[in-house]
């Protein structure tokens, strides 16, 4: 056979692990979420000014991935801000402005942090828009599309 390098075998290693944790938390064709409550290990969330506390939600979802195209570059989003192809933002239908989702792109593994600041994607098909910076860091800028898993955190209401 062939000769496995360090980093091959971490990188088999990190799959199987993401593997085993998807199946264990009932992986679906459509769009599923999961909701773990009462999370109080900070090494889930990668960004350090991001602080899980009880009363937090992680929640985790997959479904399929676009970008946008070029021709948004410099427009304002929803939120006010101007699109930038190099920043690693998104846009959600319903999440709220400033949440930091972490994308993973379960045909490579490959993860990135983005910020919402837009609204999108009108489309049943996707459930996340990234810009362009985030889809060339997952390794699917060329191919449009891409079967992705979002998690992100939300602070469980009190009302």
């Amino acid at each position: 056979m062939f000769a496995t390098s360090p980093t091959l075998l971490n990188m088999k290693y990190f799959l199987f692990l993401c593997g085993m944790l998807i199946s264990s938390l009932g992986f679906s064709q459509n769009f599923s979420e999961k909701v773990v409550s009462n999370i109080s290990c900070n090494s889930l969330i990668t960004a350090p000014e991001a602080e899980v506390t009880a009363a937090s939600k992680m929640s985790f979802k997959s479904g399929y991935a676009t970008y946008y195209a070029r021709k948004f570059e410099g427009r304002k989003t929803t939120s006010g801000a101007r699109y930038r192809g190099k920043k690693m933002t998104a846009a959600h239908l319903t999440l709220p402005f400033g949440t930091i989702v972490t994308v993973t792109n379960l045909n490579n593994g490959k993860s990135v942090d983005v910020t919402v600041n837009d609204r999108g994607p009108h489309s049943k098909k996707y459930m996340i828009d990234l810009s362009e910076g985030a889809a060339k860091e997952l390794g699917f800028f060329n191919k449009g599309q891409s079967r992705v898993e979002i998690s992100y955190l939300l602070p469980e209401d009190n009302t």
